[in-house]
């Protein structure tokens, strides 16, 4: 090759090099080899492009001070990106810090939630004020993630809102709170947060108020000892018409603001109309072995003492107890459940009824002497021998239900369609006390899914599920667990290095092997 020859070369060298750069940002390759390709949005994210008539821009309002101290507003911005690259120019991406650009007036006039973090800077330890929420624009319409610190449901969270503002249908969904003694606002702080965060506007519904027949979807948060047949009426009138509802009621109250002293609720209808849907709620309490700690004060003769016991009436249901091809529990990750009642299935003809998640086969039951106080723990156990079992939890089902009041007829919807109703035998598993056990966030994730399930938002769900992380603590079995430690404890202390002994035993031979030869071969020439 002369010199013209390489100087060419090197010219078209550049320019390729050049050229690849310039369409480097229209091209986007990502090899992602994870189990659930949990880096690479999914095939509903990337196809949004085929519903946009208009251009959709996302705006990531994230402060500098927040970009440059932490790694997550940079994976953010990257997923962001890769919706702009697949959307064949329909999505537009900005990036934007609301204190540079003085807009942090109205970014928190738009529901982007400022929120407070310690950075180091001159090596002194400063509290900031920080922004990261995302706004979605598309024609007049608008939707807003509040804040933005985890791609756990990012994607989820971002392709939800595209739809509903692209196909103009608000996700909304009914709450009745139908304990007397219970409030939205103040008992289910936490599910209203949840729930807002996730895109829905939730819509507060008194007991015996016309429930809309557009409505997608339904809370009845409690209820056996409140509702009468004037409130169950538009209730199953709702389901019949083609509503669908998700039941957490309680089949022994428990009174967890006083005593602590529970008995058998007095059904003014619910329990038998859940009955005549296809599910027995069952007037008794589930105790199991896998259970949350509860910390209480006991008193004795030598004064008050802090005492911490493993209280099976709060039951940490696992990974391993749910249905995985339900889309509700498929990489399901654990619920907690706070005095829970057991069901029973018994759907009528035309109804498909499938148990989301159940007690270990350790559990068991107390149907009669209702002891729930824990410093009577040695009586927890007076039924064990007799009730010993797996116990259904939560269940789901389909189809065109039949009305709990046929006696009107006359009022039922003019045509009935197929619903969907789930049914868990816990009211306090999604109220406040979940955060004294720490189960925020299990318990919040099945209530969007069941949300989801519930709106038919099959794919949606599907994409929440994608990356579902399991727990430490998800074998209960403790001979599996311990077999399992066994297990990763001579992987990790025997057989990996022996391995590496092994191959660096190879490696050695065979290099002492080839300068061997190569020496024979010298001394032949």
């Amino acid at each position: 090759m002369n010199k013209n020859q390489a100087r060419i070369l090197a010219i078209l060298s550049v320019a390729v090099f050049m050229l690849a750069f310039l369409v480097s940002g229209r091209l986007w390759f990502r090899l992602d080899m994870t189990a659930n390709n949990i880096f690479t949005i999914s095939e509903i994210s990337r196809n949004l492009h085929r519903e946009i008539s208009d251009q959709v821009t996302i705006t990531y309002f994230v402060s500098d001070r927040l970009a440059v101290s932490h790694p997550m507003p940079g994976g953010i911005a990257d997923l962001l990106r890769e919706y702009a690259a697949h959307s064949r120019g329909r999505i537009r991406v900005l990036q934007r810090d609301p204190v540079r650009a003085n807009l942090t007036r109205a970014v928190e006039d738009l529901g982007i939630i400022p929120w407070q973090i310690q950075v180091i800077e001159n090596n002194e330890p400063v509290i900031a004020t920080v922004y990261s929420g995302i706004l979605i624009e598309y024609l007049d319409r608008a939707a807003v993630i509040p804040v933005v610190f985890s791609l756990y449901t990012l994607e989820y969270d971002l392709s939800s809102r595209i739809r509903s503002l692209i196909r103009n249908t608000p996700r909304e969904i009914g709450v009745i709170v139908a304990d007397a003694h219970k409030h939205w606002h103040t008992d289910f702080s936490l599910l209203n947060r949840a729930l807002f965060l996730a895109g829905f506007n939730v819509r507060p519904i008194n007991p015996g108020e016309l429930i809309p027949d557009t409505l997608p979807a339904l809370f009845v948060l409690g209820g056996a000892e409140d509702l009468d047949e004037f409130h169950l009426y538009f209730i199953d009138h709702y389901i019949t018409g083609g509503g669908n509802v998700l039941f957490a009621v309680d089949g022994v109250f428990v009174d967890s603001r006083g005593t602590l002293q529970a008995w058998p609720v007095h059904d003014m209808g619910l329990l038998a109309m859940l009955a005549n849907y296809g599910v027995l709620v069952h007037t008794a309490l589930v105790l199991d072995q896998s259970a949350l700690n509860l910390t209480f004060q006991s008193h004795d003769g030598a004064g008050m003492h802090v005492r911490s016991i493993s209280y099976p009436h709060w039951i940490a249901v696992q990974e391993e107890r749910s249905n995985p091809a339900h889309r509700i529990t498929s990489r399901f990750a654990g619920i907690d459940l706070y005095w829970a009642s057991p069901l029973e299935l018994i759907p009528p003809e035309g109804i498909s009824a499938e148990v989301l998640f159940l007690s270990t086969p350790w559990a068991w039951l107390q149907t009669d002497n209702f002891i729930t106080d824990p410093g009577m723990a040695l009586f927890f156990e007076e039924e064990q021998a007799q009730t010993r079992g797996t116990k259904v939890l939560a269940a789901a089902l389909s189809g065109i239900f039949p009305s709990a009041f046929p006696f009107l007829e006359g009022r039922a919807p003019a045509q009935r369609r197929a619903s969907r109703i789930i049914v868990v035998g816990d009211t306090d598993f999604a109220g406040d006390i979940m955060e004294l056990g720490q189960s925020q966030a299990r318990n919040l994730d099945f209530l969007i899914r069941a949300a989801e399930w519930l709106s038919s938002e099959d794919d949606m769900l599907d994409m929440r599920g994608r990356e579902g992380a399991g727990r430490l603590d998800r074998i209960t079995d403790s001979e599996r667990r311990h077999a399992a430690m066994a297990f990763a404890q001579r992987v990790n202390t025997l057989f990996i290095p022996l391995l590496v002994a092994l191959t660096g035993f190879f490696v050695v031979r065979r290099r002492t092997v080839a300068l061997r030869r190569n020496s024979r071969e010298g001394e032949g020439r």
